[in-house]
């Protein structure tokens, strides 16, 4: 993608990467991550306004610590040293760098020197997120000291002549209480950025980068309904108009009502759009199935076969496009642009559909900016802020063998229960929610009768990458009504539960 300017993220290793960059893009600069050992070769190319190193788990004295080339600090361009980053800028400039006598982590206060354009605007007394058992014992020539903790002497440091500066702590994570604030002031203050980067912007260009690359050709999409794809095929279809055709495979394991809204989103929006009802061709091939992997395999495989009979009726095919966002791209690889996973929508590329190239729109953002991009096209919002939902889709909520009527009754309970969730105002704050139908069945009384019949499972969670997640505290009133309206709505279910465990030790989805 075209950026007038643009920050480059260098990834040693650090569990924060992702989070590192999407600070900097709230900030409306652009930037990108690499690995360590492919960063220079790319700052030389991009010219970035600035590069951060991020942090990681290695020490720098250990034999095989990552490294990149000292001529990165040759460079003149501002460097920002998180963590490790920050040990090694201080080692590989002939600092010292050794393990702490007291290891800090968590909340500590720190005393800042508010002089630094670092610490512009912040108070002399700060509180940041703490996570390292090394430490810089000695500075580099020509360093000084800006911040320090009672356990930790050098907290920060800088050489304004030559632009590098270096935190000990995470000013990503929401626990450094001005960490936005000092991201921001490496940003304009030492960086010059402009925060010129819009999704505006962004769709203007990448429309006239797909509209080149397709010329006169046709592309297919395969559209699951997922926001990815859903804004994937919004902004092509902005691009090349009719070249577009979207092949909507409904597996008859959609959530309700969910087939329909996709088909009334796309069917009148100037592209072309297949839905394929093979609902009772995807049940026939997991009737009997119980195990979780099994049933993802079958889904898996049919999915392709479906599709690749869809594409014989359509003839050549010059593009296949796919909604791959960078969260896919950062972990298979940072930044290489070859690598094509095969847990996207159509499950690896099928071998009968010939086509001359790949087309991937969103592979340079992150989910919510996705979901910015959606907006800012026009999408319906129920479309724009549609819940993550597993390309398996309910065939692994349905604990057990499925069959039409557990579809059916899961369905039911999970619209009340996202219906509940959006009246209470609390559908953008949860990051995902829904049901589980479990296999157990329990005892339960209705009126005077006794019943036999199946337990809910509801799941909510808090996160940000998706990687670690925490359960929502979904409040005790919000949680009442739900549970009152599905065993009253729904037949088949007399117990609910709510599952508290984070992730890890869970994962989001049960199966």
């Amino acid at each position: 993608m075209d950026n007038k300017e643009v920050v480059v993220v260098v990834d040693f290793g650090g569990q924060y990467n992702q989070l590192i960059a999407r600070r900097v893009r709230e900030n409306h600069v652009y930037c990108e991550v690499y690995p360590y050992h492919k960063a220079v070769s790319k700052i030389k190319e991009l010219q970035p306004q600035g590069i951060i190193f991020t942090g990681g788990p290695a020490s720098v004295y250990e034999e095989k610590a990552p490294k990149i080339e000292e001529e990165v600090f040759q460079l003149g361009i501002p460097v920002l040293g998180l963590c490790y980053g920050m040990q090694f800028m201080a080692q590989t400039l002939g600092g010292e760098v050794e393990q702490a006598d007291m290891r800090e982590f968590g909340k500590t206060a720190i005393s800042v020197n508010t002089a630094s354009p670092l610490f512009k605007g912040l108070q002399e007394q700060e509180t940041v997120w703490m996570s390292h058992t090394d430490y810089v014992a000695k500075i580099p020539v020509d360093f000084e000291i800006i911040a320090h903790t009672e356990n930790c002497p050098v907290a920060a440091m800088q050489n304004k002549a030559k632009k590098l500066y270096a935190m000990q702590y995470h000013p990503e994570v929401l626990h450094t209480e001005h960490g936005k604030e000092m991201l921001h002031n490496f940003l304009f203050e030492i960086c010059g950025c402009t925060g010129s980067w819009t999704m505006a912007n962004y769709a203007k260009t990448a429309i006239d980068t797909i509209r080149k690359t397709i010329g006169t050709g046709n592309v297919v999409l395969a559209l699951s309904g997922g926001v990815d794809s859903s804004v994937a095929a919004a902004l092509i279809s902005k691009a090349v108009g009719s070249q577009l055709t979207c092949i909507f495979v409904d597996h008859g394991l959609l959530r309700k009502n969910e087939g329909d809204e996709v088909e009334t989103a796309f069917k009148n929006s100037g592209m072309k759009f297949i839905r394929v009802d093979a609902s009772d061709r995807f049940l026939g091939k997991l009737k009997g199935v119980s195990e979780p992997e099994r049933k993802r395999k079958i889904i898996g495989e049919e999915f392709i076969r479906v599709f690749e009979e869809e594409g014989r009726k359509i003839g050549t095919v010059d593009y296949l496009a796919q909604g791959t966002i960078y969260p896919d791209v950062i972990e298979s690889g940072a930044g290489d642009a070859a690598v094509i996973k095969s847990h996207h929508n159509v499950g690896g590329l099928p071998a009968v559909v010939d086509f001359k190239g790949l087309i991937e729109p969103l592979r340079n953002l992150f989910k919510d900016e996705v979901r910015e991009l959606g907006a800012e096209l026009g999408l319906p919002e129920y479309l724009v802020w549609r819940q993550p939902f597993p390309g398996p889709g309910l065939a692994i909520r349905v604990m057990g063998e499925i069959t039409t009527e557990k579809l059916a009754v899961l369905r039911d309970a999970d619209a009340i229960f996202r219906e509940e969730i959006a009246n209470a105002g609390l559908n953008r704050s949860i990051n995902q929610y829904f049901a589980v139908l479990t296999s157990n069945r329990t005892v339960g009384v209705m009126g005077d009768f006794r019943t036999y019949d199946y337990t809910l499972a509801l799941r909510g969670v808090t996160t940000t990458d998706f990687m670690t997640a925490d359960w929502a505290r979904i409040p005790y009133d919000v949680l009442d009504k739900i549970s009152s309206r599905i065993v009253n709505e729904v037949d088949h279910i007399n117990r609910i539960v709510y599952d508290i465990t984070s992730k890890p030790p869970a994962t989001i989805e049960w199966e």
